[in-house]
């Protein structure tokens, strides 16, 4: 359901498009690109009018979705920064996006950030944010194109096993069924997934192939987790599918993601008079009810144990974060293992999932929080942070690194990960470094791992009932390195953070479970995050938080703009001939040498993948591709057939 205000002549204006409800075409009516378009067209600023004045706002949570509808109000919605507020429980911007410590007591991160080119939100707003380390005039997205242009990113140990050899992963590794598997998913309905899981769905064999290993620990998906959120996922980087082996399809900021996001946009925002209210835990929403219609009245917030209530007015507007995925993180150290302080089942009234469960008590317009927060076995894992000088680890690091940790260039290009660890764990060293005033003789290192309930190879306990010295010790373990580890733990500091809703908006879902961005019948009231309901864009990435707040701005404020589907990199012929390939092993797919003698020698020849060299000319190659489609009488009609039968059943799942 796409967002939408009123607009003239009776015809609602849609805000949060959908490219893939209905055939776009020209035609008189259609005075916008195409819903999933982006590029110098889509940077009209709209006129706000009187909509605005005398509005205040208030945003519940300081994360990057709370920033961005902050950014969004000003720069798009023409609104005062004095009277826009932002009210954080924590004593820090960011949310998520965390980055602290020093090189004596260790730094920590709780997570990373990988992207990718067609970010569009993302690249939309920081094109507007001034640079930290720039003159005057350059962006954060100048920054990040001169940091990224000049240091191409790959790996050259994706994946390893047997203590520290380096696994083959230059092909997915996927059998014909296996492939077809994939291709059945992409071509089956989002509204035929509610509730089924990715191991209801794949074949066993299939979540052991170096695909899913990849895929896993990229995305962290586990295999009891939404079927629905990676299909979502396919689709949105299709385009980097053949880049997902080597992850030469990414890209990464300079510094952690506090430091490259956070930093300057929340300098941008204090210029401009926004106001931020820490440790103000808002927790409910006073709502006044007329019919269908819900307008926000006022805020129940606590702050300091003390219970308050701000007072909003009908044209006052409120934007609030549902749920949180690093809510209840419990720490550790070297010497000390996490104690998790949260219920399996209910993480009580006094955390930030409060507010969704109160919004939902309300109205089954607010969703279903209990299904993404109801269960923290299965949305738990346990991230590390390990503060380097030189030690046996970091001359591992180097024999396994594109370029020399301490370069300033690219390292491991991305986590490597132990396909035959028993927690499925992953390593990487990012840019250094990694923090602004980082000593130079310090590395900063992040390690995660996916399953919490396992005991380790080496160390045979769980992940969370490690120590960082005991998980430093099956890290070694796993680099080869085991017999090495009191001299790598003399030079290194850990720091843990459990975490256990770190992937809660993957949990199964069915529709009606996340509320949208704007729920019906709210007249001043927006949601954003990872647990609202867009039309096609995924969760877990900075991208779709800022694109939640940015909808959520431009409804409530009336703003006659349009946030763009995501990319339409998926429709692209390019891109669904080299993932054809790449789902292939990186072998031409069945026909593709056809394809080859048809158009290569037209001006569409540049759209297909090269083929590799192969003896005799061009034609008797073709004759082979045919043979192998066809192969005997025998096998053709089986072929057909079977193609007929996987049809047929597509066809009956559809009913």
């Amino acid at each position: 359901m796409a967002e939408a205000i009123p607009g003239k002549e009776g015809h609602d204006f849609v805000v949060e498009t959908d490219a893939s409800a209905a055939y776009w075409h020209n035609r008189p009516t259609n005075t916008l690109p195409p819903p999933d378009m982006m590029g110098a067209y889509m940077r009209n600023r709209p006129v706000p009018g009187p909509r605005v004045e005398g509005r205040k706002a208030w945003i519940i949570g300081g994360g990057i979705a709370g920033l961005a509808a902050a950014f969004y109000m000003i720069r798009d919605g023409g609104m005062n920064g004095q009277d826009i507020t932002i009210l954080d429980a924590l004593d820090v911007e960011g949310g998520s996006l965390d980055g602290a410590g020093n090189p004596e007591d260790g730094y920590i991160i709780r997570g990373g950030r990988e992207m990718n080119w067609n970010y569009d939100n993302l690249w939309d707003m920081f094109q507007d944010v001034q640079a930290l380390e720039l003159p005057e005039g350059y962006s954060v997205l100048d920054e990040y194109r001169l940091v990224n242009d000049h240091d191409p990113n790959y790996s050259k140990a994706r994946l390893m096993h047997e203590q520290g050899q380096i696994r083959d992963f230059s092909n997915f590794g996927l059998t014909k069924s296996q492939q077809w598997e994939l291709i059945r998913l992409l071509l089956k309905r989002k509204e035929d997934l509610d509730d089924i899981t990715i191991e209801q769905y794949f074949s066993p064999e299939f979540l052991e192939t170096n695909f899913w290993f990849f895929w896993r620990s990229m995305f962290a998906f586990e295999n009891w987790q939404s079927l629905l959120e990676m299909k979502l996922y396919m689709h949105r980087f299709l385009d980097a599918i053949d880049g997902l082996a080597d992850m030469s399809a990414l890209v990464f900021p300079k510094y952690n993601q506090y430091d490259s996001f956070v930093r300057p946009l929340v300098n941008h925002l204090m210029a401009r008079g926004v106001t931020v209210r820490f440790g103000v835990r808002a927790y409910d929403l006073a709502m006044s009810v007329d019919g269908n219609a819900r307008t926000v009245t006022g805020i129940h917030v606590k702050t300091k144990g003390e219970e308050d209530v701000i007072p909003v007015e009908s044209r006052d507007v409120v934007f609030a974060l549902t749920g949180s995925m690093t809510e209840g993180t419990a720490y550790g150290d070297m010497d000390q293992a996490p104690i998790l302080e949260r219920g399996r089942h209910d993480p009580g009234q006094d955390s930030d999932w409060a507010l969704w469960k109160n919004l939902a008590e309300k109205s089954p317009v607010f969703g279903n929080p209990a299904k993404f927060y109801g269960d923290i076995d299965k949305s738990m894992w346990e991230s590390v942070t390990l503060t380097c000088k030189p030690s046996p680890l970091v001359e591992r690091l180097k024999e396994l690194a594109v370029n020399d940790p301490y370069s300033g260039k690219t390292v491991t290009g991305g986590i490597i990960t132990f396909t035959d660890s028993n927690w499925v764990l992953s390593v990487t060293c990012n840019r250094q470094p990694h923090f602004p005033e980082q000593p130079q003789d310090v590395l900063v290192l992040w390690a995660y791992a996916l399953l919490m309930d396992k005991d380790g190879n080496h160390v045979r306990k769980p992940m969370p009932a490690c120590t960082g010295r005991e998980i430093l010790s099956e890290l070694c373990y796993h680099l080869g390195i085991a017999d090495q580890c009191e001299a790598v733990a003399a030079n290194t500091k850990v720091r843990l953070a459990l975490m256990p809703y770190i992937t809660a908006m993957f949990m199964p879902r069915a529709a009606g479970d996340r509320p949208h961005v704007v729920p019906k019948g709210c007249t001043n009231l927006g949601l954003m995050g990872q647990f609202v309901e867009t039309s096609n864009d995924i969760i877990f990435t900075i991208d779709s938080s800022i694109r939640t707040a940015r909808v959520a701005v431009y409804t409530l404020l009336g703003l006659h703009k349009q946030v763009p589907d995501i990319s339409p990199v998926q429709y692209d012929i390019r891109n669904l001939l080299k993932a054809a390939r790449a789902l292939n092993n990186n072998l031409p797919f069945p026909g593709e040498r056809l394809l080859h003698r048809l158009l290569g020698k037209t001006y569409y020849a540049h759209i297909l993948p090269p083929l590799p060299a192969l003896e005799g000319p061009s034609r008797e190659a073709a004759q082979l591709d045919l043979r192998h489609l066809l192969g005997r009488r025998r096998h053709a009609l089986s072929a057909i057939g079977e193609s007929f039968e996987h049809i047929r059943g597509y066809l009956k799942s559809q009913k």
